[in-house]
């Protein structure tokens, strides 16, 4: 297989990551859309660590300041990055449920972040 290809695979996800969280108004497919740009991110540490590798065939792996012949650091830090996003997804919904309690909507266009600044001047000016 070609070493580019993976690159403009994870490219275009995370081209159409970026889409999804510019576009969409509901917050679970914009939790969606950044869990694809994750893995499109996943896809390139992967891709990156397989094509060193093969670019370094035949070097002493001394020489390039590793201890072990085969490191899998693209995967260690793909897994990191699951871990991570699953975090994220876990902290993402319970914010999107509690919200969906409260409003019985989940559209993000009409999410207000300043809500308790205007209740504070009320409270100071009344």
């Amino acid at each position: 297989m070609h070493a580019v290809i993976p690159y403009v695979i994870a490219a275009l996800l995370f081209a159409l990551g970026v889409y999804g969280v510019l576009r969409r108004r509901n917050a679970i497919l914009v939790l969606m859309a950044v869990e694809l740009m994750l893995n499109a991110v996943n896809l390139i540490l992967v891709a990156a660590d397989a094509s060193i590798k093969s670019t370094l065939t035949g070097v002493q792996p001394e020489a390039w300041a590793y201890p072990a012949a085969e490191p899998k650091a693209g995967a260690i830090f793909a897994l990191f990055i699951i871990v991570i996003a699953a975090a994220e997804v876990g902290v993402g919904l319970a914010i999107v449920l509690q919200y969906y309690r409260l409003r019985r909507a989940v559209v993000l266009d009409d999410v207000a972040l300043h809500e308790h600044e205007n209740e504070d001047e009320e409270q100071v000016t009344g």
